[in-house]
C-alpha cells in the first residue's frame, strides 16, 4: 500500500454569524474527509470565533487575523486572508470552501478518489461543479452565462499555489516570481453554494458588507441610500431558475427546514426550458452589450416578470 493522502481543509471567515453564512455546516461537511481543518477567523463584530471553537473537533486549527481594509479594491483582502490560511497547510491536497459553500456527504469518497488518482500526474488543482441556490433552498440558478459553472476548490500543496483576485480562483507562482494558471482536472464533485439563499433583509446587509471589499465609503453611501427599497427589490432580478430536485447535504437539513421567508420564484413566467437553453448560451452576451449601449433597452422577446 502507498502512503496515505494527507488532505487539509482551509477557509476564512469574518462576521459569518451576523450575515447568515452557513459556516458551521461548511466546516462540518469537510471534517470527515480532511486530516486537519485550518480556519482563519477575521476581526469581526460577532460570535464567529466562538462558533468555530464550539464545534469542538480536534481537527480544527483556528487562528485570528486582522483584515486590512486599505486593500479592499477588487476584493484583494479576500485573497490575502485566504493565502494566510493556505500557507498554514502542509500535506498533499488543500481543500478550500468559502463560508457559504457545502459538500454533500455522498461526494467525499469520490473526491478522495480523485485526489489519489491525480496526485502524481502533474495536476495542480481540481475543478468542482456548482449548484447556486437562489432565493430559497428549493430553487437554483440555471443560466450558464450569469453564474459560474465551476471553480477550483482543491489545490496541490507545496508547489507555490496561491489565491488571487477576490479569492475566487488560484494560480501558481514560479520561483522567478512570475505566475501562471494551474493545470487542472475535473473532480467530478459538486459544491452546494448557499450564498444567495437567505431572507432579503439579511441578503442586503450581507451584500453591503461584501461591497465594502470592492468600493469606497462614498460609493456605499450612494448605493445604499434607500435601504428599504433594496430589501423589497433584492430578488427582483431572478435570472433563470429551476426547482432543486436533489438532496441537500445532511449538515444543511436543519437550516433548510427552518426557512421562514417566502420567495416568489416566478418560474412559471420564464421562457420554456428549451428556448432558454438555446438563447442564453448564444445571445445573452449580445443582449448585455445592447443594454450597455442603450441603457434602457431590453431584448424585445425577453418576458417580463
Amino acid at each position: 500500500m502507498g502512503t496515505p493522502l494527507k488532505i487539509v481543509g482551509f477557509t476564512i471567515a469574518r462576521n459569518a454569524v451576523r450575515f447568515g453564512y452557513p459556516l458551521e455546516e461548511s466546516l462540518r461537511s469537510m471534517l470527515p474527509l480532511v486530516d486537519e481543518l485550518v480556519v482563519a477567523v477575521g476581526d469581526g463584530e460577532d460570535a464567529t470565533w466562538e462558533l468555530v471553537q464550539g464545534i469542538g473537533d480536534p481537527k480544527i486549527r483556528a487562528f485570528r487575523t486582522v483584515w486590512d481594509m486599505n486593500h479592499r479594491e477588487g476584493g484583494e483582502v479576500l485573497s490575502e486572508q485566504t493565502n494566510l490560511a493556505l500557507k498554514a497547510c502542509t500535506g498533499d491536497w488543500g481543500l478550500y470552501l468559502q463560508a457559504d459553500e457545502v459538500l454533500h456527504e455522498h461526494s467525499l469518497e469520490p473526491l478522495r478518489a480523485a485526489m489519489a488518482r491525480h496526485l502524481d500526474d502533474g495536476t495542480e488543482g481540481l475543478n468542482f461543479r456548482y449548484l447556486h441556490f437562489y432565493g430559497s433552498y428549493q430553487t437554483v440558478q440555471d443560466h450558464p452565462r450569469k453564474w459560474y459553472a465551476k471553480a477550483v476548490r482543491a489545490v496541490r500543496l507545496g508547489l507555490g499555489v496561491e489565491s488571487w483576485g477576490d479569492a475566487m480562483g488560484f494560480r501558481l507562482r514560479r520561483a522567478d516570481g512570475t505566475v501562471r494558471d494551474l493545470k487542472t482536472r475535473d473532480s467530478g464533485v459538486t459544491v452546494h453554494h448557499y450564498g444567495w439563499a437567505r431572507p432579503p433583509r439579511v441578503m442586503v446587509d450581507k451584500q453591503k458588507n461584501l461591497d465594502r471589499f470592492y468600493h469606497d465609503d462614498a460609493w456605499l453611501s450612494r448605493e445604499y441610500l434607500e435601504q428599504e427599497r433594496r430589501v423589497k427589490d433584492f430578488y427582483a432580478d431572478r435570472g433563470d431558475l429551476v426547482f432543486f430536485k436533489g438532496s441537500h447535504p445532511a449538515v444543511m437539513r436543519a437550516r433548510v427546514e427552518a426557512q421562514d421567508w417566502d420567495f416568489d420564484h416566478g418560474i412559471a413566467n420564464q421562457w420554456p426550458d428549451w428556448v432558454r437553453h438555446i438563447y442564453n448560451p448564444l445571445f445573452y452576451r449580445i443582449e448585455i452589450r445592447v443594454k450597455r449601449v442603450g441603457g434602457f433597452l431590453r431584448h424585445p422577446f425577453r418576458r417580463r416578470r
